[in-house]
């Protein structure tokens, strides 16, 4: 659990490590400690593990004389570059691990951490480099060695893993994969790495598709390329299989049959099912039809990242909400469109016929015409025809920019909304004064859906906590927040009845009476209430405090 601080304690907890440590325990706070939340240890983590993928893509390409003969300097910087990197890490856990809870209770501690798997793989990952300069080593073994980097991504792996573990533990094999590749609560960080591998491979799959057109570039790497390709159908083809045998613990896909069924005809599944498809059939039906035009369609799977940002489905409401009056925008564009190109034909068939050769082929020059963006391949040369044109074009402007104008407005009203949604959420979350884990995790979720930074979530829930503040104090409660909770309105009625009582007792009850008395002041019911409340302050009056003024009833 964690408590919800105000603004002031939060500025000042900004910084999640004490300054006066001493400099080890600081180091090691800062760099390598994994229960600190808003550390460096996650920053450090992903970049190693960004740079062991950019070794390992270096070490590919050094097997394309190609590409590696040109530029086998820069590879070489690259790998010295790399290896000062890695052996720094290495120096660094091995001054820290003192400070390491794992190595604690050793007698010799770095010596403990030398032995530990993970600085073994550490060291074989930078050991091959420093034997070269002593020994002379082939370059084929020096290469092979250096794939001993990519046991290091297991430092970050191991430990997701085990957590994975332990969150579905006693679970079935369906729920473990259905945790894998799904968002829920037994995920934890391997799901997270699960979705980044997905990603990473998409948006290299497609870098292969399009430099794969590049002619030269084709020519060098057509084998890599088919290796790649098949790597990544495998692995999507993979993902497909798990989803769909997963899917039934979604809700809404509970069914074994039609669940599947029903999620196989959803837009995900499509999307995953047309980024494997053309492989397959290509492998298929090849010798009988010429389907090498299939291979564009690969592209399709760029598509899958959707499913790993919340902006389409925002898109999406946004589409759904102003539907009417895109239809309606649409409808006039349409009308311009197909008038337009009637004029034209009209004005020009004569002159240019083999340009404006009938109705169906002057819609190509209307629409470029009305959304202002004029190849010049077609223009009109008559006057008149030029003349509709200057027209035509100030109003495709406007008539144009609308469906843009209304899509960017709501897309940024429904932003808004959602985003008062989730602060409505916090204020409710707020009800104890405290944030829970589990509570954390939801909001994390939703910021990363609506793209909001940790600064940004941070103010929402300052925001929210100060409206709890001021909702608890009853005085400041409007009419429709006492209507909407009962327990607040009574004690603002008690704080109000108490006022009353003491005006009765310490102002002018004479007065008042009088006052209140006079016909058309007050109404009846008002009158009856004061009456019985001086009735009540006589008859519960000390036997000797002074006789209550009297009420004039």
């Amino acid at each position: 659990m964690s408590a919800v601080l105000p603004p002031d304690a939060a500025n000042e907890d900004r910084s999640p490590v004490p300054p006066d440590l001493p400099l080890r325990r600081w180091l090691y706070a800062w760099l390598l400690d994994p229960r600190i939340e808003g550390n460096h240890h996650l920053t450090l983590d992903r970049f190693i593990a960004g740079l062991i993928i950019a070794n390992l893509f270096a070490l590919l390409f050094e097997h394309v004389p190609a590409i590696y003969e040109p530029y086998a300097r820069a590879f070489h910087w690259f790998d010295v570059v790399s290896v000062v990197i890695f052996s720094a890490e290495y120096l660094m856990r091995l001054y820290l691990a003192p400070e390491d809870e794992e190595f604690a209770q050793a007698r010799w501690k770095r010596l403990a951490y030398m032995r530990s798997p993970f600085a073994i793989i550490d060291l074989l990952a930078i050991l091959p480099f420093y034997l070269s300069m002593f020994f002379a080593l082939d370059l084929r073994m020096l290469r092979a060695l250096r794939l001993l980097r990519m046991f290091k991504l297991l430092r970050v792996l191991v430990p997701a893993i085990h957590e994975f573990r332990a969150l579905n533990q006693g679970r079935t094999l369906r729920q473990k994969i259905h945790a894998l590749v799904w968002p829920s609560d037994h995920g934890g960080r391997l799901h997270h790495y699960f979705d980044n591998f997905i990603v990473v491979w998409v948006v290299v799959s497609v870098l292969a598709v399009i430099l794969e057109s590049v002619e030269s570039i084709q020519y060098v790497l057509h084998l890599e390329f088919i290796i790649l390709d098949t790597v990544a159908v495998a692995i999507f083809t993979l993902e497909y299989l798990m989803r769909m045998y997963s899917v039934v613990e979604q809700p809404g896909f509970r069914k074994p049959i039609i669940g599947r069924i029903r999620y196989a005809k959803s837009a995900s599944a499509l999307i995953d099912f047309l980024a494997i498809a053309p492989f397959f059939l290509e492998v298929i039906l090849h010798h009988l039809i010429d389907l090498r035009f299939l291979r564009v369609f690969r592209l399709m799977r760029l598509l899958k990242l959707t499913r790993y940002t919340g902006a389409t489905t925002t898109l999406a409401i946004v589409v759904k909400r102003e539907w009417p009056v895109l239809t309606a925008s649409a409808f006039v564009m349409l009308l311009l469109v197909l008038l337009t190109a009637s004029l034209g034909y009209v004005f020009e068939h004569e002159s240019q016929p083999d340009k404006f050769e009938n109705i169906p082929q002057s819609i190509y020059w209307a629409v470029v015409t009305l959304a202002s963006v004029g190849y010049g391949d077609i223009a009109p040369v008559t006057p008149a025809g030029r003349a509709m044109t200057i027209v035509l074009s100030l109003l495709g402007i406007g008539i144009f920019a609308i469906p843009a104008a209304l899509l960017s407005s709501a897309f940024s009203d429904q932003l808004r909304i959602e985003r008062e949604t989730l602060q409505n959420e916090l204020y409710n979350m707020l009800a104890d004064g405290r944030i829970s884990e589990e509570e954390r995790g939801l909001i994390d979720a939703e910021a990363k859906r609506l793209h909001l930074s940790r600064e940004e979530v941070d103010r929402l829930i300052e925001k929210a906590h100060r409206q709890r503040e001021a909702a608890s104090n009853h005085a400041l409660m409007s009419l429709p927040q006492l209507i909407a909770q009962p327990a607040a309105a009574v004690e603002r009625y008690r704080e109000l009845l108490s006022q009353i009582q003491q005006l009765a007792r310490m102002g002018d009850g004479a007065r008042m009476t009088q006052i209140l008395e006079t016909p058309g002041r007050t109404t009846d019911l008002e009158r009856e209430i004061w009456r019985s409340l001086n009735a009540y302050i006589a008859a519960h009056a000390p036997v000797d405090a002074p006789p209550t003024p009297p009420s004039g009833s």
